[in-house]
């Protein structure tokens, strides 16, 4: 039974209040210089301040510039009783927890106590900690100094949280033996429990009135009831999902089950080390072990070739697949027995033996139909996923809808959904659809960057279609003009890994061809954060970036003055999870390309072209190589969805644009200014 939260007080309104805060002579002007004041933030915050008021909820939109986080924490902070935010990203959410609401808490006189709270995977976990300090299982000498660094840290730190330490990168390998998952937490039993970082954090959390989480840490929460969010939503009045986009995928991912041949092999390692450290003389342990990883990894072998996405309709009944799995299952089975007769001689071991039992009943319900999705009505889609050397097993949620819903009743509650990308052309009917938040009220607030000054879109002319094997030559083709008239400062975002691999190659030989000064940056070459940094400092660079480079990522001045789209991002056609979608909306007499894969596409393409104008000074050209934004009838509503820049198909008018920009501010063509922002 769900505890009713503390009752708020319904205010009439609070819409003087705003006004006076969000004014010309704002407190929140004293606390963050840059602060003025914008129409579209006050009314904003007018709406969310009526949404907390009468505990309903509300979808928000707000065009880039808008001032969205002081929108929602203004209202949050003064009138929301105990509040959840959430956010996309850890660093984000440190971003939320350092600088945004201490100002505005500042700002506001406001007396709310605020908790930040990450996954059990972000805080140093002390039992595995002093167990990988005394068995010295380390494959590198960066991990060596990367242990003597985290060993230091634990002596200062309060919060164990990692993304304090600096010097040991959030990517290495050490932290997977340092920290805990939910499988390998020792709870309660736990000589560490009092001192336990994640159990502090938690309890923090419990305690403050702001808590700052993320949304992979809020939906694997409601799903697998692990990371303390299940706690505190009882008492929360008012629930902020910022970047709220995000959401339909995150959910997607914690509503369904993935079982992955790495999870398996890390048990088989683990019991290895257990029953060698504690049990040496209750069974061969490597006889025990070496059947399980064999056949994990015969598994992965029934697909031979390096990537693939399957559903399991897919897969031919005579594949070696079936039988494989059966295979893996009878040994793990095996194993099984063999760890509960030696469980009692250790705690370690008798985990090892729960996470196996657990994961031989996930692999058995696999393939078999759900009581739980029956009684719902809800249905899954069963598929495989194979990469170089792990097979990963999913069952995905064919909507979330009904599961997010049955969240979200009880206790009236305030839940607010904001991003700057959840309508298609201001219709919120594809977002309202994936979240069931049917008959929501939604609301759209326009930026206030004058985008028709500001940016150009520049559609070439002569491109071939994009399934044409030439393709990404193509747009470096007609790209490499304008990153010249520009003198750099080009973001380069692809719809594939490949076409950033070729890319980066024809770029790079076009720059030592003809001389030109730009250095080049790609994903995978370094950290997201690194890339960006060194992009910034740079001011005349070239990033070519995937997917993880369309969002969250702001570069204000003159570094970034070109956004190049290769092509219009629709979600690949072999995704099995896609495919079962259209057909259930087909079946339902929808067409599944209007109704799911374009606007998917749309607030995509949303995203993507909204990393180039972040600030009334920005100015730059939008380069969108995709014919199809011209030639298919669905093309116009898409361009009438992105910001109302000026349009052309021409070089010479791109050319002329950044020739203009040069001559107002008096800088020699092709030279550059560093970003200082």
């Amino acid at each position: 039974m769900i505890d009713e939260p503390s009752a708020l007080p319904v205010a009439a309104t609070h819409d003087a209040e705003i006004d006076q805060l969000f004014g010309v002579n704002s407190p929140l002007g004293h606390a963050v210089g840059s602060f003025r004041p914008r129409q579209s933030q006050t009314e904003m915050a007018k709406a969310i301040a009526h949404a907390i008021s009468h505990q309903t909820t509300l979808i928000a939109e707000a065009g880039t510039g808008t001032g969205k986080t002081f929108a929602y924490l203004v209202p949050a902070l003064l009138w929301g009783g105990k509040v959840i935010v959430s956010t996309g990203t850890k660093n984000l959410q440190d971003q939320l927890y350092l600088r945004d609401i201490p100002s505005v808490r500042k700002a506001l006189n406001a007396p709310v106590s605020v908790a930040l709270l990450k996954g059990r995977a972000n805080y140093v976990c002390h039992f595995h900690l002093e167990r990988t300090l005394q068995n010295g299982r380390l494959t590198s000498r960066d991990d060596v100094g990367h242990l003597r660094e985290i060993s230091r840290f634990m002596k200062t730190t309060s919060s164990g949280d990692k993304a304090e330490l600096s010097k040991v990168p959030e990517t290495a390998s050490i932290w997977n033996l340092v920290t805990s998952t939910r499988d390998t937490c020792m709870g309660a039993e736990c000589q560490y429990y009092q001192d336990c970082f994640v159990m502090k954090a938690r309890k923090e959390a419990q305690q403050a009135d702001v808590v700052v989480v993320n949304h992979h840490l809020f939906f694997a929460d409601v799903a697998l009831k692990d990371t303390g969010v299940a706690e505190l939503l009882p008492s929360a009045n008012t629930i902020i999902f910022d970047e709220a986009h995000q959401l339909p995928d995150t959910a997607t991912l914690f509503f369904g089950d993935t079982i992955s041949t790495s999870q398996v092999l890390e048990l088989c390692r683990d019991v290895l080390a257990e029953g060698l450290s504690h049990a040496r003389d209750g069974a061969d342990w490597a006889a025990t072990v070496t059947p399980v990883e064999r056949a994990a990894r015969d598994l992965r072998l029934t697909f031979p070739q390096d990537i693939v996405r399957l559903a399991v309709n897919q897969i031919a009944p005579s594949s070696a697949f079936f039988p494989a799995l059966e295979t893996l299952k009878e040994q793990l089975d095996n194993m099984i027995a063999v760890l509960q007769k030696q469980a009692e001689r250790a705690d370690t071991i008798e985990q090892c033996r729960v996470r196996a039992l657990e994961l031989a009943m996930r692999l058995d319900a696999w393939n078999k139909p759900q009581t739980e999705e029956v009684i719902l009505g809800q249905e899954s889609v069963l598929w495989v996923e194979a990469y170089s050397t792990s097979l990963q097993l999913h069952r995905t949620p064919l909507s979330i809808a009904p599961i997010f819903n049955k969240q979200r009743e009880g206790v009236p509650r305030s839940w607010i959904f904001t991003s700057a990308t959840l309508a298609v052309k201001n219709d919120f009917n594809h977002y309202s659809a994936q979240m069931g938040l049917w008959d929501e009220p939604a609301q759209s607030w326009p930026s206030p960057f004058e985008y028709g000054e500001q940016g150009l879109l520049y559609v070439p002319n002569t491109l071939p279609q994009p399934n044409s094997p030439e393709y990404t030559d193509a747009v470096i083709d007609a790209a490499l003009p304008v990153i010249e008239a520009a003198g750099g400062g080009a973001f380069l975002l692809c719809t594939t890994i490949r076409a950033v691999n070729r890319a980066a190659e024809r770029l790079r030989e076009e720059f030592e061809r003809r001389k030109l000064p730009f250095p080049l940056m790609v994903q995978g070459e370094a950290g997201r954060t690194e890339l960006l940094d060194r992009f910034r400092a740079a001011g005349n660079a070239v990033l070519i970036g995937s997917q993880s480079f369309w969002e969250g990522v702001d570069v204000r001045g003159d570094a970034l003055s070109v956004v190049i789209i290769d092509k219009l991002p629709f979600s690949p056609p072999d995704d099995p999870v896609l495919a079962a979608r259209i057909e259930a909306l087909e079946r339902k007499g929808l067409n599944g390309f209007m109704h799911h894969q374009l606007p998917a596409a749309i607030i995509n393409l949303k995203q993507g072209a909204g990393r180039l104008i972040r600030d009334e000074r920005d100015k730059g050209v939008l380069m969108i190589c995709d014919p199809r934004l011209i030639s298919k009838p669905y093309g116009k509503r898409i361009w009438q969805s992105l910001p109302p820049f000026k349009r052309t198909r021409e070089l010479a008018v791109v050319q002329e644009f950044f020739s203009a920009i040069d001559a107002a501010t008096g800088i020699p063509e092709q030279s550059v200014q560093t970003d200082e922002a």
